[in-house]
């Protein structure tokens, strides 16, 4: 009898319920509903509509049934360091505070007067970034400090959706490690930091690994889906989920690309060092507690944002010809500056940019599309060296998974630039480690050695080699 697993993969701008089941020892995946996700104003913030996100992962559910499948669990992934507090009654105190949102704005700063920011990055190893939970709830700690006396319980936000499913409160591990408030080394909540910022340490849950079965469907789902399920907790930050899907890693720098562009390695400890430090690297947590070694870059989110400002008018493959077609167009902007978070135009900050640094203005689609795809390859570039650097060798080659790995144009910039070959795919990354994930733990798939070895088998990687034009 075929086993189903139920992956909930929700990124910054559409979710999806994908299932998964081994078929003659390969994984296939059939998407059961797609839904769209985006930030929204409530009140003074930007948020994110929680309460429609759970409804639509009901809806998803519901269809597995109208198709006579049943799976034997669920696991939900998301972007990381967003969260909810509720009451001692379970109930929402906060909204779900986008981390796009400005409440943030100068706090990392107020932080490094309470903590030195060495030592903080000693004690967790995690990036610094201004929307960082740590700087969240440091913000509330100024603005609503009744809000966080009054607050029971913390959940990231697949914590609060697993707990609307189960009824149980857990903190899972990948992201927690991504709060800046986790010990890289016991892997437990700092108490020193919480208590020198004065946030209450009583509220954190149990951190639990992925893999981990957290429970069954509250009895009142059952009845609403007709079946019961095991919850089980995936690496529940999406690019801990996706990293997996990278079928071979020991000599491999992975990104995973869509919104955002994770780049870096595996590894078996935490590098908290001087350079890691200067050069702004994370270690977040990833599946069997190994590490995952990257920078946090600007992503495929600003060419959304492009696209969104030319009123949808092209597809992102049309802008990827479009580009083709400027191919003579040089300027570059520093896609982790700041003020590519989230301006009020993207094109315009891409054109003030190019005033500010004496570049050639884009002014077609083309030319700011190859902008971006340009600045991209160049972010990267920069953070392979750096890593090749901070470990002392040399990684012969680049695997692009996740949604931007479809980018043709953009998987044959880096293979010329780094003359390293580019291997692009899974696509469906983070799906496939979510579902790989449960299977872990239902015994279906021994462990994350055999996963990688079936998910290799099962789906398309292609490969990009230097060419001397990469135009064509």
């Amino acid at each position: 009898m075929t086993r189903y697993a139920l992956a909930v993969d929700i990124g910054a701008s559409s979710g999806r319920l994908i299932l998964g089941s081994v078929q003659q020892e390969k994984l296939e995946l059939n998407e059961i509903h797609r839904f769209e996700n985006k930030m929204i104003k409530k009140g003074q913030h930007y948020c994110w509509d929680i309460n429609r996100l759970f409804s639509e992962i009901k809806k998803g559910i519901k269809k597995c049934n109208d198709l006579g499948i049943k799976p034997e669990s669920i696991g939900i992934d998301t972007w990381a360091v967003d969260f909810v507090l509720l009451d001692e009654n379970g109930e929402l105190l906060t909204d779900a505070v986008a981390y796009r949102d400005d409440r943030t704005d100068g706090m990392m700063e107020e932080v490094f007067q309470n903590i030195i920011k060495e030592r903080l990055y000693l004690e967790t190893g995690i990036q610094f970034q201004k929307f960082n939970t740590i700087y969240q709830l440091y913000s509330l700690k100024k603005t609503q400090s009744e809000v966080l006396e009054k607050a029971k319980t913390f959940l990231m936000i697949p914590d609060y959706l697993h707990y609307l499913l189960s009824g149980i409160s857990a903190n899972e591990y990948t992201n927690a490690s991504s709060t800046q408030l986790l010990n890289a080394f016991t892997k437990k909540w700092d108490k020193t930091i919480l208590d020198t910022l004065g946030i209450n340490r009583e509220m954190f849950q149990e951190i639990k690994k992925p893999n981990t079965i957290l429970g069954n469907l509250k009895p009142e789902l059952v009845e609403e889906f007709g079946f019961d399920m095991k919850i089980i907790l995936p690496a529940t930050h999406d690019t801990g989920s996706a990293v997996i899907s990278v079928p071979e890693l020991n000599e491999t720098i992975y990104i995973s690309s869509g919104t955002w562009s994770l780049i870096g390695v595996e590894n078996r400890f935490p590098i908290c060092v001087t350079k890691a430090l200067d050069y702004n690297f994370t270690n977040e947590g990833g599946i069997d507690y190994r590490f995952r070694f990257l920078k946090n870059i600007m992503g495929l989110w600003m060419i959304q944002e492009v696209r969104r400002n030319y009123q949808n008018q092209y597809s992102f493959s049309e802008f990827v010809e479009l580009a083709k077609a400027a191919h003579d167009f040089s300027s570059t902007v520093n896609v982790n500056d700041n003020r590519f978070l989230k301006p009020d135009n993207m094109v315009e900050e891409i054109q003030h940019y190019c005033v500010e640094t004496g570049q050639q203005v884009p002014a077609t689609p083309g030319e700011i599309a190859k902008c971006v795809y340009d600045s991209l390859v160049e972010s990267y570039i920069t953070a392979i060296d750096e890593i090749e650097e901070i470990f002392e060798k040399s990684f012969p080659s680049i695997n692009i998974i996740g949604g931007g790995c479809q980018n043709e144009m953009l998987n044959q910039l880096l293979a010329e630039a780094t003359k390293k070959d580019v291997y692009a795919g899974p696509i469906e990354a983070t799906a496939i480690g979510n579902i790989v994930s449960q299977f872990i733990a239902l015994g279906e798939v021994e462990n994350l050695s055999e996963a990688r070895q079936m998910i290799k088998k099962s789906f398309e990687i292609k490969t990009f080699k230097a060419t001397e034009d990469v135009t064509k």
